[in-house]
C-alpha cells in the first residue's frame, strides 16, 4: 500500500479506529471478529498478527484453541460472518434478529461494529492474497512471494537443520518490492489467448468516451446480466483447496460453505441489488454513521480515494483519463456480488476488461486463498507493479463496499420492522 501513500493513510486510520477507537465492543472481542473473519479465507499471515493483538489486549488465550473455547455471544456471529464473506445477499433480518434477542444479545451498534470489523478484515483478505503477502503453505519460508533464488536457500537450510521454525513467526523483508517489481517485469505470456495491450485499451476508452448514443433501460438490463452470466463460466484460478490446515481449522465452521456464481443462485426470489434503490451515498453512509460514531466519514474518504485514485499513468503512458478503466475494475468486482449500477453501461466492461484479467479480479474477491504468484503475473503484463497493486486495492474497496450495502441495507429493513 506505500506506493500509494494517499490512500494509505485512509486504510490506516479507519483499522486504527475500528480496533482501537471508541465504539461499543471491548477490544479483545475486536480482534477476534477480525481473526474470525479472515478463517474464512484461511488468511495465516492475518489470523497470526491478530492472535498477537488479542493477547496484547489482554484477551483470554484459551479462545485461540478455537470456536469452541469462545462466549456464545461471539459464536452468535459466526453465521453473519459466513455470509457475508462469500454469498451476502443471503443475508436477511432473521440473521440480525437473532443476534439481538434473547440471551446473550447485542445491540444494533455492536452489530454495527462487528459487521465493519468481518467487511474489512474479508476484503483485506482478497489484497493479501492478491499481492502476494500471504505465502501458499506448501512454499518454504514467509509471507510474500519468493524469488527461486531464496526458495533454494530456504530448502537448503532446512535440509541442515533439524530444528523446526516457529510457523508462525512473520520475516521481515526490507527488500519486497524489489522483489515484486524484478517478478512483473519477467511475466509469462498467456499460452491460451495474447492480451489486450496497452494501446488497445487506451483507444477503446477513447471510442467510447466519443460515443453518444444512450442505452435504452431495457439494453443496459440486458448488458448487465449477460456479464454476470458470462462471469459464472469463469473458472477461479488455482487447483480447489486442500484440507483447512489444522491451526486455522479451530476458527472455521461449515468450510464447505462457499461462493458460489450469483447468476445461478438458483432462488430467484434473492433479486440483482440495485444501487438505486440503496446506496452508499445516500443510505448505507448515514446509518453506519448513525450507529457507529462517525466511522461512516471514514470509509466513505476511504472509498472515495480508492476509486477515484490516479496517477493520469497506464503502463509507461502519461497524461491517460482512467477513469473508464477504472470504473470497469469497480462495477465488475460489485457485479460479482449482485450489485447493479443502473446507470452504468455493462457492455464496457467487455470492452475494456479481458478474460485473464475478468478470472484475476474473480478469483482475488471470491477465492482469495486460491490466487498465487503466477496468476499475478499473468495479468495487466505492461503494467507497473504499482499500478497492479492498485487494482488490487480497489478490489478491496469495491468488495468491502458490496459487503457493507448488503449488511446495511438488512440492518436498515431490520430496524424499520422494530
Amino acid at each position: 500500500m506505500g506506493y500509494h501513500p494517499s490512500y494509505l493513510d485512509h486504510f490506516l486510520k479507519t483499522q486504527s479506529f475500528i480496533l482501537r477507537g471508541d465504539g461499543p465492543l471491548p477490544y479483545d472481542y475486536r480482534h477476534y471478529i477480525a481473526i474470525m473473519a479472515a478463517g474464512r479465507h484461511q488468511c495465516s499471515y492475518l489470523i497470526s498478527l491478530q492472535k498477537q493483538e488479542f493477547i496484547l489486549q489482554g484477551g483470554d488465550p484459551a479462545w485461540l484453541k478455537g470456536l469452541t473455547y469462545i462466549p456464545q455471544k461471539l459464536r452468535n456471529l459466526y453465521d453473519i460472518n459466513k455470509i457475508l464473506a462469500h454469498q451476502p445477499w443471503l443475508l436477511n433480518k432473521s440473521h440480525i434478529e437473532k443476534l439481538t434477542k434473547g440471551k446473550d444479545s447485542w445491540s444494533l451498534a455492536e452489530v454495527v461494529q462487528a459487521i465493519v470489523i468481518l467487511a474489512h478484515f474479508h476484503s483485506l483478505c482478497s489484497f493479501v492474497f492478491s499481492c502476494g503477502v500471504n505465502q501458499e503453505l506448501d512454499q518454504a519460508g514467509g509471507y510474500r512471494y519468493q524469488t527461486s533464488e531464496e526458495v533454494h536457500r530456504a530448502v537448503a537450510l532446512n535440509a541442515n537443520s533439524n530444528s523446526k521454525t516457529e510457523p508462525k513467526a512473520i520475516p521481515i523483508v526490507n527488500d519486497t518490492r524489489q522483489d515484486w517489481k524484478q517478478s512483473s517485469l519477467a511475466s509469462p505470456p498467456s499460452p491460451t489467448e495474447p492480451e489486450v495491450g496497452i494501446t488497445t485499451i487506451m483507444q477503446r476508452m477513447k471510442t467510447l468516451s466519443e460515443q453518444t448514443q444512450e442505452c435504452t433501460p431495457v439494453e443496459l438490463t440486458k448488458r448487465f446480466e449477460n456479464v454476470e452470466n458470462q462471469s459464472a463460466e469463469l473458472i477461479a484460478v488455482g487447483p480447489e483447496p486442500q484440507e483447512t490446515p489444522a491451526d486455522i481449522g479451530i476458527f472455521v465452521d461449515d468450510s464447505l460453505f462457499m461462493y458460489h456464481d450469483f447468476a445461478k443462485r438458483g432462488d430467484h426470489e434473492i433479486s440483482t441489488f440495485r444501487v438505486q434503490d440503496y446506496s452508499w451515498d445516500d443510505h448505507g453512509y448515514s446509518l453506519v454513521n448513525r450507529l457507529y460514531n462517525d466511522v461512516g466519514n471514514l470509509l466513505d474518504d476511504k472509498f472515495k480515494t480508492a476509486y477515484n485514485l490516479t496517477y493520469y499513468t497506464m503502463g509507461g503512458r502519461t497524461d491517460v483519463d482512467t477513469s473508464r478503466f477504472r470504473r470497469a475494475i469497480w462495477n465488475y468486482i460489485q457485479c460479482l456480488l449482485g450489485i447493479r449500477h443502473d446507470d452504468y453501461d455493462y457492455g464496457e466492461i467487455n470492452q475494456l476488461l479481458e478474460r485473464t484479467l475478468k478470472t484475476f479480479i474473480k478469483s482475488a474477491c471470491c477465492y482469495p486463498q486460491r490466487v498465487t504468484k503466477k496468476d499475478y503475473d499473468r495479468v495487466l503484463r505492461e503494467f507497473k507493479h504499482s499500478e497492479k497493486v492498485h487494482v488490487n486495492l480497489m478490489i478491496l474497496e469495491a468488495r468491502m463496499q458490496a459487503e457493507l450495502l448488503y449488511a446495511l441495507r438488512t440492518v436498515n429493513r431490520y430496524n424499520m420492522t422494530n
